[in-house]
């Protein structure tokens, strides 16, 4: 391939960003042999920090980088890119309230939704990473009239992760030989991590861990809190490991790797499931490479799953509730 992809950045020299930029320079977006220019978009007052960054990267001489553009204003920033990280997000401030968190981070995603509509190409792929995802990714997606709101997606690939090397440590088994373990519902406490439908080996995860009050306990707590975990552990919040899922998120998708195995992804619901159409809801997706994807559909739960999988579904349509001002006129 020799015509570079543009991929554009928020949030460009904040941690999961810095993360970010030199793995996908070095080809790990995309794959090996997809050239790539970087677009980083940043506050004005931290376009210093972003120089730095384009500094860093232009001295590993990476042969798959052929340009950077670094912006504080978002109809350049996503000017006829092909891909969106949209990374950047306001973080939750003592004392603040979960509404107002909401509700400031509505207003980011309203203008960076018009701005991606209006100014990047019109088959652009979107993946949402800053916080609050879900709900994020359902204001930018409610301005795609020009792009196609099926193509914002937001990222629980980081907890499927997560979930995924809990069952290999508990198990003693390389967290390879995991498959089939998504996570449904919202990135928050709420998520419901599917270990019923998951395997290790090819055998059903459940008979390989032979402990159900662990799977139901343990397992389901450290997934849903391990973000708080290690912010606790290291005085900081995730940034490796997000952007890892944000790259295994973004080349799953363009490139079908997994290809036959259930993912998860928060995509805008179409009423499967029992979802109210219009979230941006994590499913049980299979990628099929050439950035096309299929929801996995005729999934059974217990009941103890249907009702968590109620709980996170009833938080998201709170949390649309909470920005319903915010969302344009062409609402997915």
């Amino acid at each position: 391939m020799t015509t570079p992809v543009r991929v554009a950045v928020t949030g460009a020299a904040g941690q999961i960003g810095y993360s970010l930029l030199y793995r996908i320079a070095r080809g790990d977006l995309l794959g090996p042999g997809v050239p790539v220019i970087i677009h980083l978009l940043e506050l004005e007052v931290a376009l210093k920090a972003a120089r730095g960054v384009v500094m860093e990267l232009e001295d590993c001489a990476f042969p798959l980088l052929r340009g950077t553009v670094i912006t504080h204003q978002a109809e350049v920033a996503f000017g006829d890119v092909d891909v969106a990280l949209l990374v950047g997000a306001k973080p939750r401030g003592k004392g603040m309230e979960r509404a107002d968190l909401l509700k400031d981070n509505a207003a980011i995603f309203r203008a960076q939704g018009q701005a991606i509509d209006a100014n990047a190409r019109p088959d652009v792929k979107v993946c949402v990473v800053g916080n609050p995802c879900n709900t994020n990714c359902l204001i930018a997606a409610s301005y795609a009239t020009r792009t196609n709101p099926r193509h914002y997606t937001a990222m629980t690939r980081l907890d499927q992760n997560r979930a995924m090397a809990q069952l290999a440590l508990k198990s003693g088994r390389p967290v390879g030989d995991v498959t089939d373990l998504v996570v449904w519902g919202n990135h928050s406490t709420t998520m419901v991590p599917d270990y019923a439908h998951a395997k290790i080996g090819g055998r059903p995860a459940a008979d390989v861990i032979g402990d159900a009050a662990w799977l139901e306990g343990e397992f389901l707590a450290t997934v849903q809190k391990r973000g708080a975990a290690v912010i606790d552990a290291r005085g900081l919040s995730s940034a490796a490991s997000a952007a890892n899922a944000c790259l295994d998120h973004v080349r799953s998708w363009a490139t079908g790797e997994m290809t036959g195995k259930m993912v998860s992804m928060c995509i805008v619901s179409d009423g499967r499931y029992g979802i109210p159409a219009g979230l941006v809801f994590s499913y049980p997706v299979r990628m099929l490479g050439g950035w096309k994807y299929e929801v996995v559909d005729g999934l059974t739960h217990a009941p103890a799953t249907q009702a968590r999988i109620a709980a996170t579904t009833n938080e998201l349509v709170e949390e649309r509730a909470a920005v319903a001002g915010m969302l344009g006129a062409s609402k997915p």
